[in-house]
């Protein structure tokens, strides 16, 4: 009787460890996309936005960054969901919904916002690798190029390999952190007790940090690669961890960012311009490794940035005109999509090149546009998104519906506090 029970537990625990390791076989393969179009979007812009957050008012702003985590959780969540459950891709879909000419000026607004975006990305690899004694001129010219062969010589999956082992760079900003040793009861006390100024310095920043965490491009990349992946509803459980731990990482990176700033360069009074600024500023403060590994994530993020850009962009595009778009399909199958991502790709590149172009202006210009274009995009897609003839059971609840809304209302409020800081003074400068 004995031997019996004891078969039968070994049995037990056997099928038990077997169904652990096909669930993990299972997250594993779904995991990606999430992670992916989270890391991508600390890229240059987000890295320069974060250190000046940091640098500027120290810890001030951290409690907003976990308010916009939740926020982005939520609208991730919400893009994967109508990927894997229709199979289609954002644009298509507020092609088909809301017809061509609303799909048209959304793909249109996004392109300009993407390209001077990605002219930031390379301008960030530039600034990095500066550091150690490389000149602009090899570094894009060579990182465009790289770029290129990587996306249109591989499949979806290989593709996906490469940029998930690019985001493991992103721990060396964590890394840094703890070199640096900043007071954390301090840092802790910030991220739970809120702290505002009302000034326009500050709320610029502030719209600053929420833009650059919430992108219109995020959600077009990650409804397009779930699609291209080919995960549907059935896989929908495991997407939701894949998008919320992409979410969560993103923005522990962000955190540190900021921390690793806020510790070394506020209390002096460090001002910085642009990304490569941060890394060269931490070294008399932090020590020279806390300054190589800020400027290796740096190259890291900027890398994915550069990648992720300009495929967003031709996925769009392309799914919005109804042509044939994927990584996998070979060039004479998706010509319009390859040629889409070679010419955003080769336009980014060039412009940092351009002689005396402000990068950092260049970089305000697409977070600007981008202010624009997000709370519509989230309003197609809240309309999207409780359509129950496309969605079936899978519909926003309230609370989701509550989240988003409550995003859009800020955005476009911020949005508004952003131009009326950008132009006002101008305007009163010019009627003296």
């Amino acid at each position: 009787m004995s031997t019996g029970r004891s078969n039968a537990r070994w049995v037990g625990r056997l099928s038990t460890r077997r169904f652990s390791l096909q669930r993990l076989l299972i997250i594993l393969s779904v995991i990606g996309p999430g992670l992916i179009t989270a890391n991508a979007d600390n890229d240059a812009g987000g890295v320069t936005t974060y250190a000046t957050v940091g640098a500027t008012f120290g810890y001030e702003m951290i409690w907003g960054l976990i308010l916009v985590t939740i926020s982005l959780i939520v609208i991730q969540e919400m893009a994967a969901r109508l990927g894997t459950v229709t199979g289609r891709g954002l644009a298509d879909l507020i092609r088909e919904e809301f017809g061509v000419k609303p799909a048209f000026l959304a793909m249109l607004t996004l392109l300009v916002a993407n390209l001077a975006t990605t002219a930031s990305e390379f301008a960030g690899m530039a600034a990095s690798l500066e550091i150690f004694g490389v000149a602009r001129w090899i570094t894009i010219p060579l990182m465009a190029i790289v770029v290129w062969v990587s996306v249109t010589t591989g499949s979806y999956r290989r593709l996906e390999r490469i940029f998930l082992a690019v985001s493991l760079a992103f721990v060396t900003y964590i890394i840094s952190g703890f070199l640096i040793r900043p007071e954390w009861p301090t840092v802790l006390r910030h991220a739970v007790v809120p702290s505002f100024r009302w000034d326009t310095h500050f709320l610029l920043l502030f719209v600053g940090m929420v833009g650059t965490t919430i992108t219109p491009w995020m959600q077009f990349y990650l409804q397009a690669s779930v699609v291209d992946k080919g995960l549907t509803a059935q896989d929908l459980r495991y997407v939701r961890w894949d998008v919320t731990l992409g979410s969560l990482w993103s923005d522990l990176v962000a955190f540190f960012i900021i921390v690793d700033t806020a510790a070394t360069l506020f209390p002096h009074g460090i001002q910085i311009t642009q990304a490569g600024d941060a890394a060269r500023a931490l070294e008399p403060f932090a020590g020279h490794y806390a300054s190589v590994l800020f400027a290796s994530g740096l190259f890291a993020a900027s890398f994915l940035g550069a990648a992720i850009l300009p495929l967003s962009t031709a996925y769009a595009i392309s799914e919005a005109f109804g042509f044939e778009r994927s990584v996998n399909r070979a060039w004479r199958e998706a010509p319009i999509f390859f040629w889409l991502f070679t010419s955003i790709l080769g336009i980014g590149a060039l412009l940092p090149l351009i002689p005396r172009i402000s990068l950092v202006k260049l970089m305000l210009f697409a977070q600007d546009v981008n202010g624009f274009l997000l709370p519509v995009i989230l309003l197609f897609m809240l309309r999207l998104v409780n359509n129950h003839r496309l969605m079936g059971p899978h519909t926003n609840g309230p609370i989701y519906n509550l989240i988003v809304w409550a995003t859009v209302l800020m955005i476009v409020g911020l949005t508004c506090a952003l131009l009326a800081g950008s132009f006002l003074p101008g305007l009163l400068a010019g009627g003296k």
